[in-house]
C-alpha cells in the first residue's frame, strides 16, 4: 500500500488554512462580528459550555453585538464569562438580552493585533510545510519499497509542491488582508 496519499495531503493542508481563517475570525477589528465570542466558555449547570451552547449571538449593529441567552438562570454566568474572557468588552444587561458595545481600538492594540495575525500565519506555514515533510517521506518510502519510480517520485514530490505554495499563498493573501482590516479602522 503506498504511503503517499494526494487527497490525505491535501485535506490535511486544507484544514490547517481553515483552521488558521477561523484564528483569524476571532481576532477584534473594531467591527461587532459573532465570531469574536467564540472562545468564550461558560460555567453552567455545572459543567463549562461554549457561549453559543446558551445563548445566540448576533451583530444588529456594526459596533454591537448582542447576546440572547435562553435560560434567564445564565444571564449572570455569561456575563461574568465574557468579562473574563480579556476580549475588552463590558456587557449590558437588559433582561435576557446582553448588549456588547465594541470600542475602538487604540493605535497600539491595533499593531498588536496585526502582529498576532502574522503568527497565526507563521503557525498555519509551518503546519503547511509539515504536511509537505510527511508527503514527501512517504513518496521516498514508496519509491524505496520500489511501488513507484525515481521519476514519479520526482514529479510527485513537485505537485506536492506546487500544492504547498498554493496553500502558504492562500494563508499570505487572508493574513494581508486581516492586517490591512485591523490597521485601517
Amino acid at each position: 500500500m503506498p504511503q503517499y496519499d494526494k487527497a490525505d495531503v491535501e485535506r490535511r493542508m486544507k484544514g490547517a488554512v481553515e483552521s488558521f481563517k477561523s484564528d483569524l475570525g476571532g481576532l477584534r477589528t473594531g467591527r461587532a462580528n459573532v465570531t469574536l465570542l467564540d472562545p468564550v466558555v461558560v460555567e453552567v449547570y455545572g459543567s463549562n459550555m461554549p457561549l453559543n451552547q446558551v445563548a445566540t449571538v448576533s451583530a444588529p449593529e456594526p459596533r454591537l453585538l448582542s447576546v440572547q441567552v435562553w435560560d434567564r438562570s445564565n444571564v449572570t454566568p455569561v456575563e461574568k464569562a465574557i468579562r473574563s474572557a480579556g476580549l475588552g468588552l463590558n456587557p449590558i444587561t437588559d433582561g435576557q438580552t446582553l448588549r456588547l458595545p465594541i470600542p475602538d481600538l487604540t493605535e497600539e492594540r491595533r499593531k498588536e493585533l496585526a502582529k498576532l495575525a502574522g503568527q497565526y500565519a507563521e503557525k498555519a506555514k509551518i503546519a503547511i510545510r509539515n504536511v509537505r515533510r510527511d508527503a514527501n517521506d512517504g513518496l521516498k518510502t514508496d519509491e524505496n519499497k520500489k511501488e513507484i519510480s525515481e521519476d514519479d517520485r520526482k514529479r510527485l514530490e513537485t505537485e506536492v509542491q506546487k500544492m504547498t505554495d498554493e496553500m502558504i499563498k492562500s494563508v499570505d493573501d487572508a493574513a494581508a488582508h486581516k492586517e490591512k482590516e485591523i490597521l485601517s479602522q
